[in-house]
């Protein structure tokens, strides 16, 4: 199966400053791939590389079978999509709005999330960050032309129950087809819906396995490679902004 996209020996950052150095990476239609590491691991500057917003440094990226030497509008128009942790929404702009942009499909967002439907004329800057964030993982599951889905930082802020139920979206929509590369911050509830699993430190990879292995193994790959858990929320990793280090 081809894969929707493939990097290989990525070097990315900021400057002349790499962040990830010598990173092989693919995703193919079906599958959840999490990509963990400890705060300042370079997994936000991998997105964002892979998503267009930054120029690689070195190495090269193939989406959807053709190199990739292109800004983030036009990756989109290949299938691209990209959930940044500062949820993507437009907050002058009701839900309904919001849902009309980028080719979504309004009825598949609120068969996802309910909940939604009765906010469709609200603000979305008056929503709660959760409503927001169930805003965005709707339109950029319910794109027509959607085929891969990038995430940083799913359940940044929300409750677990919510993170649950997101997560099991972004798990049924791979099941549908779409490829996922997922960064997550609660390593055990990523692995539970993952097929594999790239771990990165100090800016290169350090583990590649099925989630299966991945789950056998999740003690020492924390003990080894991530931040301690913190103990309000078992198997999650302190949060960061990769371009603070």
């Amino acid at each position: 199966m081809t894969a929707l996209i493939k990097v290989r020996g990525l070097a990315a950052g900021y400057g002349d400053t790499s962040a990830v150095r010598g990173l092989d990476l693919e995703v193919h239609p079906g599958e959840v791939v999490a990509l963990m590491g400890p705060n300042g691991a370079g997994k936000t500057t991998t997105v964002l590389t892979l998503a267009g917003e930054l120029k690689p440094l070195a190495g090269e990226i193939e989406l959807m079978g053709s190199s990739a030497r292109l800004p983030l509008h036009r990756r989109a128009r290949r299938g691209l999509a990209l959930l940044t942790e500062e949820r993507p929404v437009f907050m002058g702009l009701t839900a309904r709005q919001n849902i009309a942009i980028g080719g979504c499909d309004p009825e598949k967002v609120i068969t996802l999330f309910p909940e939604l439907k009765p906010l469709l004329t609200r603000r979305v800057g008056l929503l709660s960050g959760g409503e927001q964030q169930m805003l965005a993982v709707g339109r950029a599951l319910s794109r027509h032309q959607a085929r891969l889905l990038l995430i940083d930082e799913l359940s940044l802020g929300l409750a677990p129950k919510l993170v649950t139920r997101l997560l099991k979206a972004v798990r049924a929509a791979a099941d549908d087809g779409l490829g996922v590369l997922l960064v997550e911050q609660y390593v055990r509830r990523a692995l539970e819906i993952s097929n594999r699993v790239y771990v990165i430190a100090q800016g290169e990879l350090r583990f590649t396995g099925t989630a299966v292995e991945a789950r056998d193994k999740v003690q020492d790959i924390e003990s080894m490679y991530l931040s301690a858990p913190q103990a309000e929320n078992p198997g999650a990793m302190p949060v960061t902004d990769d371009r603070k280090g």
